[in-house]
């Protein structure tokens, strides 16, 4: 983890515009929302299902890149006063309040398009990867995906959601991009059969439900410190959670229940999937 952690910090410092090139100050609030933070779960989950199919390393580099940069720009953009108002993020001020409004939304905006035009100049073995690539962040990145989960979690505050609508928000939101950084991944090494991609794909659907099951147990459980973002805010806002509707003991079941799916649906992978199942471990048992 601290191997690929430290690679892709380089990685995105190397790909993120200079802040020497003008505009320096939106260049500046672009490299401050993405570089010296966050776990990098989802480049660590491109990185581990990457290693199962050999994959290139320069190709994983690139497309691990983008779908963190597109993670950066959704954080920025949730952060902002129009949708979650949340002054504080992976410990730090967050883009609009170290910058200001406009230059936070020109950061997120550029980060996304921005994201695209790294995978773009990847190296895949195949050109049908490669498109296939951009077509898969592209809809992970859209309405049908994280913006999509995200119009539903603000559409959603103050109502009671049963567990399938829950389901449904967060596998869109939260789940879509967990699910794009497994299969970007894949694409950069040999040719799964469909029954393997399959298989991946239900393991990363797994993954990205049980990262905002925990989540939403953090978010009870943990303080502001320990998290790098203010606690207790999806509370605050009377937004639906798995804590909510399940109750603490039950979204923490749900989790366990969640990472027993995936793990199982790594089995067919043998000692190929170690990495990934230790990443399944890993992001049901993190304390931030």
């Amino acid at each position: 983890m601290r191997d690929v952690q430290s690679r892709m910090e380089n990685t995105l410092e190397h790909f993120l515009p200079p802040v020497s090139h003008a505009p320096a100050r939106l260049h500046e609030a672009m490299r401050y929302a993405v570089l010296d933070g966050g776990k990098r779960v989802r480049p660590l989950l491109a990185y581990a299902a990457g290693e199962l199919v050999g994959a290139d390393e320069a190709c994983l580099a690139r497309a691990a890149a983008a779908v963190e940069m597109i993670h950066a720009y959704s954080l920025v953009h949730d952060d902002m006063p129009a949708m979650d108002n949340d002054v504080l993020r992976r410990g730090k001020p967050t883009v609009h309040v170290q910058f200001d409004e406009a230059t936070a939304l020109l950061a997120g905006d550029a980060l996304q398009a921005h994201a695209f035009d790294v995978l773009a100049h990847a190296s895949f073995a195949r050109a049908e990867d490669q498109v296939a690539a951009l077509a898969v962040l592209a809809r992970a990145s859209g309405s049908l995906g994280m913006c999509g989960g995200q119009g539903i979690d603000l559409y959603s505050v103050g109502q009671t959601l049963m567990l399938p609508e829950l389901e449904l928000m967060h596998i869109l939101k939260t789940g879509a991009l967990i699910r794009a950084s497994v299969v970007l991944g894949t694409y950069c090494g040999q040719p799964l059969a469909h029954e393997d991609r399959q298989r991946l794909d239900h393991f990363a659907k797994c993954m990205g439900l049980a990262f905002q099951v925990v989540d939403d147990v953090l978010d009870e459980e943990a303080d502001t410190a320990t998290l790098g973002k203010t606690a207790g805010k999806d509370a605050a806002n009377h937004k639906p959670t798995y804590v909510s509707l399940l109750g603490l003991n039950g979204a923490k079941d749900k989790a366990a229940e969640l990472l027993a799916q995936a793990h199982a649906a790594l089995e067919p992978f043998g000692e190929r999937a170690a990495r990934l199942h230790a990443l399944a471990d890993f992001i049901v048992d993190r304390r931030s």
